[in-house]
């Protein structure tokens, strides 16, 4: 099992920042993928980042340039810096946590989510 502990969210006004956080704890096994899912008011969820075990990270096209994912593997710990806030950010964050056991098996966890809301 493994259990995700996410923080950060909150109210910015455009242009602003926020850093999220997501902590990962539990039975780690690699190779694995950490990233950040959002979903507005009725809209469907999205990716909005990822970045794998093995460094590689990507993102959706409208964040690119604003956001930033990051991995702290000592920790187990992924983060979203978020630059140049958006209305259109508004979202409720979800972090999302993938890995692989031996047998080749893929296992999904989520977080609870934070809020992010972006003010005009």
């Amino acid at each position: 099992q493994v259990q995700l502990v996410e923080s950060g969210g909150g109210l910015v006004q455009a242009g602003g920042s926020l850093r999220l956080s997501c902590a990962a704890s539990g039975r780690i096994f690699s190779p694995n993928v950490m990233g950040w899912y959002r979903q507005a008011p009725g809209k469907q969820r999205e990716l909005v980042a990822t970045f794998t075990s093995g460094g590689s990270t990507n993102y959706v096209d409208s964040v690119k340039g604003r956001f930033t994912i990051s991995r702290d593997n000592a920790k187990n710990t992924v983060y979203l810096q978020m630059n140049s806030l958006k209305p259109e950010d508004t979202a409720v964050y979800h972090c999302r946590f993938t890995n692989w056991d031996t047998w080749g098996r893929s296992n999904d966890y989520w977080g609870q989510g934070t809020q992010v809301t972006v003010s005009s």
